[in-house]
Order: structure tokens, then sequence, then C-alpha cells
């Protein structure tokens, strides 16, 4: 391998400094902070992969099976028993292409595998939203106070932190269940759980899930708020909330979105494993964790009743991760991609260092 000439390390050295300072590439130069951010993340690959499945999954579950009273275009739901079809077996095919009447196959009492795997996908995905906007947003403003502010408002908010992570989220959660099973005492709570369960079960691992993410802003703020951009936007007479959320945020939003997205894809996990053991979703309603807990003991003779809820929970992390992951390519100002050849044939100009690194504190306005 050739080493590289004394002018490439010299216009490679040009492309860095320049990159430090903010310096511009033509390609991005008039661009408008939105329009460099999609820009970006159009051009990664598994971002565009991971929202193409996602939204593909979003649109099947909500439309197929109905939503809030309305109706879908698939003609049974979770509910509805039929006569076994072929010994209840998956009726979709490949090899010749085939949908069937149960493309997912039945249960052993005849309901509609896909159905069921639809109703359980849009439950997944709605304490998946819920428990990423309520953790992000607690996180988020959470660990930037403590971290901005230091002194009593860190040693009081990380207190409660401390003392919400030593709480075991599944006796927490086992708590919330009982009290809002009991029926007989007629309490609003229990009534508004019973009614609406999917919600109370989002807010509540909502409320204990942002610990991890608020700790992770809080280190990202303390290193943040030493730098010399913060400083400028100081002298320059900035107030704390512009200093906040103009100049330290922007630059620690790469750490919020993928905590955020690992914290949601997480939470699929997490309510499988409730369902689990019997906290979660309850039965007449479903989801994707209650199914792969009621037909774990067909895993043997009927493993699509396993495998089908399963692919969807694999799929549906998977892609969060990814989109996330092209999120944090996105936004981050510090991201910067640099091709030597290229900047020498632009007279060394940096291949990609996004204006978004005007967020630097020189220029307050």
């Amino acid at each position: 391998m050739s080493q590289p000439t004394q002018e490439e390390e010299i216009v490679a050295n040009r492309a860095l400094r320049d990159a430090g300072t903010g310096a511009a590439e033509p390609e991005s130069a008039g661009l408008s902070q939105g329009q460099i951010v999609r820009k970006r993340f159009f051009g990664h690959t598994g971002a565009l992969i991971g929202l193409a499945v996602f939204a593909l999954i979003f649109i099947m579950a909500f439309t197929s099976v109905g939503f809030a009273g309305i109706p879908g275009w698939w003609k049974y739901n979770h509910l509805d028993v039929s006569p076994l079809v072929n010994d209840g077996a998956p009726t979709a095919g490949l090899l010749p292409p085939a949908w069937g009447e149960h493309p997912f196959g039945q249960d052993r009492i005849g309901r509609d595998l896909f159905a069921m795997t639809m109703r359980g996908a849009q439950q997944s995905i709605t304490i998946m939203v819920l428990i990423g906007a309520i953790a992000g947003i607690l996180g988020a403003v959470i660990g930037g106070l403590a971290g901005y502010f230091r002194g009593w408002v860190e040693a009081v908010l990380m207190r409660i932190t401390d003392v919400i992570i030593i709480v075991p989220v599944l006796l927490l959660a086992a708590v919330v269940a009982q009290i809002a099973g009991r029926r007989d005492e007629g309490s609003w709570f229990s009534g508004f759980a019973n009614s609406n369960g999917i919600l109370v079960l989002g807010v509540f691992l909502g409320l204990v899930s942002w610990v991890g993410l608020a700790r992770l802003v809080r280190g990202e703020f303390l290193t943040l708020r030493e730098r010399e951009f913060v400083d400028a936007a100081r002298i320059s007479g900035a107030s704390n909330a512009r200093i906040i959320f103009k100049h330290i945020l922007p630059n620690a939003v790469g750490v919020l979105i993928v905590n955020v997205t690992l914290t949601m894809s997480a939470a699929i996990l997490l309510e499988t494993a409730l369902s689990y053991l019997g906290v979660g979703v309850k039965s007449p309603d479903t989801s994707l964790g209650l199914l792969i807990s009621q037909n774990q003991e067909a895993f043997a003779t009927r493993p699509w009743l396993f495998w089908f809820p399963g692919l969807f929970i694999v799929l549906i992390c998977l892609s969060i991760n990814f989109i996330g992951d092209g999120l944090r390519d996105a936004f981050d100002p510090r991201q910067k991609k640099f091709n030597a050849k290229k900047a020498k044939d632009t007279g060394g100009h940096p291949v990609e260092a996004s204006p978004i690194t005007a967020f630097d504190g020189t220029k307050d306005d």
C-alpha cells in the first residue's frame, strides 16, 4: 500500500482544519438546516430500509383490523373464531405465491393469527411510542437541567434518578397491575385502567424508563457547558434558555436520538416480558408479547403461532434502531464525512461539513 505524498497530506490537513472551523462544502452552501438534515437522512441506506419496513408494518397493523372504532380491510379481528382450515396451518405460500384464507394460520380454537398479530403490533407500537415520548422528554429535561445548572439542582434531580433506578420495574408493574385489577373497589384508577389498559401501561413504563437517558444527557451537558462556544454565548449576553436550546441541545441531539430509539425498541421487549409474566396486556386484548406467552407450549406442534409474533417484534426493533442511527447522523452537527480525493479535487474543502456546525456560539443572533 503506497504512502500518501506530501501534497496529499497537506490537502488532507487543510480539509480537516476547515472542517474543524465549520467551513461549509459547496454542495451544502445556501441550504437551510432542515434541508441538510433531510439530505443526510435520505442518504442513509440503513435508515431508509428501516423506515420502509416500519412504515409497512405500521400501515398493515392499523388498517387491516381497524383501530379506535374504524373498521379495517381484513375480514377477521383478533376475537373472531372460525372453523379450522388446513388444520390451522398457514395458507400463505411463496411457490406458488398464495395468500389464502388464513395466511398466518389459526390457533387451536380457530382465531386468525394474522388478525391477532396485527392487533398485537398495534398495541406494541402504541406502547413503544408512549414510552419513547415520555421517557425522551423527561430524560432530556431532567438530565439537561442537572448537567447545566449543577449545584443543588443536580443533587436533587440525580438523587431522584437514583431512587427510581434501584426500584425494580417488574415489581412496580406488578403492583400497578394488581391495583388496576381490583374492580370491586370501584376506584377511578381501577375503572380507567380496565378500559384503557394499554395507555396506563405505556404511561407507567415511560415514567420509569427515563433514568438512563437522563444520566447520559447530564454527562453530555457537563461536557458541552465548558466548551468555548458556550462561553462566547454567555459573554454575548445569551440567556440560559437560549444557551441550552440554541447551542448545547443541538450538539447533544445525537446522543438523545440514539438513546430514545434504543429505549423505544427496548420498550417492546419490556412489554413482552411483562405480558409473559401476566402483568402486561391481558386477554381478551392481545399484544405481541402476550401471543408469544400464550403459544410457547405449542412451539413444537404449531410453530407458526410463535414465529410470526416473534418475527414482527424483531422487525420493529431493528427498524427503529436503523431509523435512530440515520437520525443521529442527520442531526448531529459533529458528524462529518471526509474524502481526501474529493477534497483534493475541490481545492481542500471538506466533503461534508454541514452548516449545522454554526451552533458553535460564535454568533448569537
